[in-house]
């Protein structure tokens, strides 16, 4: 008979292992509720004879083992550096699919345990079987879901969170990580979005910089000695261009650092709770992609607001929940604003006005929400609205952006025809005549 091994609490609530003999898993399972115990976890064990452990035995300390009899030999550097190497980061695509499978895990009925031990052996990322595998032993040490994912803020956001804990007071876990991960597509849809608009501009501007570099670098200071020789008078594009390439020449170890030291200042400061405020703040102002911004922002907030009504969160904690999630610290503190409103007794359209971030079109939708008790719904309708918006404005940035980036490389490439070819046609002419 097949033998399962097992983790288990007694009526005392004291935490047991040991192996049952049984048929099933689901027959082990029973025999140790016959038995008076809560199982926590339930695998199959070695081949043999089984029975259930008492509490004294399994309290009982274990021989020690001997230095090198079965134990795990030390890594060599190599699998060492192999294993850093894998160590990749949690993106959010592993994320939608850890999601999907423990919708359909929990909707089967099968207990949290089994299913992170099932999804544990089934990921490839190291990180996250490792992350799994924490949350675990948080939940074998009588933690809820919701507070083990919690020990993992850089993994799983406030909104993640917010939605298992809800998940888990009304026992249906499956549809709120149906909801995250029809969150988590839509999030990874719009970034996609974003990415896919702004390829090709960083492309064309960090081409022509390193061609810049190299025609100051090089070029410019091989025609420079070539006018030199000749001495002739040289145009004043030219003298400028030489000027420039002289300075970078001489002085190229101090402008790179500078650069270095100007970008690890910026994001030092960026990452400041005021820098962060401040920028997220100018961001909304940049030209052509300002609105984008904003309306991304405001679709999250839309979207995660009509989440987190559904799932039957407070208003003013899902406020809360909500400004974490928008990804933006300027509007999260108008968010807050609102929140504050509401908690004093103010209506939600009457907020949303003073929060004065709202087309007039999406301020009625709010009151005629409200009025109706069909907020949610309308809030989905006020983020499709502006996920629409915000595709249609990509497309339009990268149509916008490429007739701008042209013009910049035709004014390039006159600059350095008058700075470079302009003496050479000048003597060319003086030879001929």
């Amino acid at each position: 008979m097949p033998v399962f091994q097992y983790k288990a609490r007694n009526s005392a609530g004291a935490l047991i292992s040991g192996a049952v003999d049984a048929a099933t898993l689901d027959a082990a399972a029973g025999e140790l509720l016959e038995q008076g115990m809560t199982p926590i976890d339930i695998k199959a064990g070695r081949s043999g004879r089984g029975r259930i452990a008492t509490p004294q035995e399994s309290a009982r300390p274990r021989p020690a083992v001997r230095k090198g009899a079965g134990t795990k030999p030390p890594e060599s550097g190599l699998q060492q550096l192999n294993d850093a190497l894998m160590r990749k980061k949690i993106d959010i695509t592993e994320l939608i699919i850890f999601s999907r499978q423990m919708q359909s895990l929990t909707k089967a009925g099968l207990p949290l345990d089994r299913a992170l031990t099932g999804l544990r052996g089934s990921m490839k990322n190291p990180r996250l079987k490792q992350l799994i595998g924490e949350v675990l032993a948080d939940l074998e040490s009588g933690q809820s879901l919701s507070t083990a994912l919690g020990h993992h803020p850089k993994v799983f956001s406030p909104l993640f969170l917010s939605l298992v804990d809800v998940g888990e007071n009304t026992g249906r876990l499956d549809l709120a990580f149906e909801q995250i991960s029809r969150y988590l597509e839509l999030e990874k849809s719009t970034r996609k979005q974003v990415k896919s608009a702004t390829r090709y501009p960083i492309f064309v501007i960090s081409t022509m910089a390193v061609a810049l570099g190299i025609i100051t670098y090089f070029v410019i200071p091989a025609f420079s000695q070539t006018f030199a020789r000749l001495g002739a008078e040289l145009p004043l594009e030219t003298r400028i261009l030489i000027g420039i390439s002289d300075f970078v020449v001489n002085w190229w170890q101090f402008l790179l650092g500078g650069t270095v030291a100007a970008v690890v200042g910026f994001k030092t400061w960026v990452r400041s709770r005021r820098g962060k405020l401040i920028w997220d703040h100018q961001k909304l102002k940049i030209p052509l992609a300002g609105p984008v911004f904003n309306r991304i922002a405001l679709a999250r907030f839309s979207r995660t607001f009509a989440m987190i009504l559904k799932a039957g969160v407070p208003i003013v904690h899902g406020m809360g929940v909500v400004a974490g999630a928008v990804g933006n610290k300027f509007i999260a503190g108008r968010i807050l604003r609102m929140r504050d409103g509401i908690s004093r007794g103010e209506s939600l359209y009457n907020t949303a006005v003073t929060a004065d971030m709202f087309s007039p079109l999406i301020l009625q939708m709010i009151a005629v929400g409200e009025e109706s008790g069909t907020i949610d719904q309308l809030l989905e309708e006020v983020a499709d609205f502006y996920d629409a918006e915000v595709e249609y404005d990509l497309k339009r940035l990268g149509e916008v952006i490429e007739p701008i980036l042209i013009m910049f490389i035709a004014g390039m490439v006159l600059v350095l025809a008058l700075g470079v070819f302009l003496p050479i046609w000048d003597l060319s002419s003086a030879v001929n005549n």
